[in-house]
């Protein structure tokens, strides 16, 4: 099943499988996403999903039973 991934705030648009990874779906967008430890403990690459959850991009896969993801991003300027 594909799902439309969407970033804000640059409204980059890309198509996605559920489960893929959200990192590898960031990185073929064109879109950085900060990381540190890759094991979601330092938060480094934590962004807000449409519904206003925060979520670890590292550990995250894109979920099924959804269309549309929305992931707004925010810039932390120690990463």
């Amino acid at each position: 099943m594909t799902v439309r991934v969407r970033f804000l705030p640059d409204d980059v648009t890309v198509d996605a499988e559920v489960g893929e990874p959200l990192l590898d779906v960031a990185d073929r967008a064109g879109v950085f996403i900060p990381t540190g430890c890759l094991m979601g403990s330092c938060h480094a690459c934590s962004v807000e999903v449409e519904d206003g959850h925060m979520i670890r991009a590292c550990i995250t896969a894109v979920p099924p039973r959804r269309e549309e993801l929305t992931i707004n991003l925010f810039s932390d300027p120690t990463w």
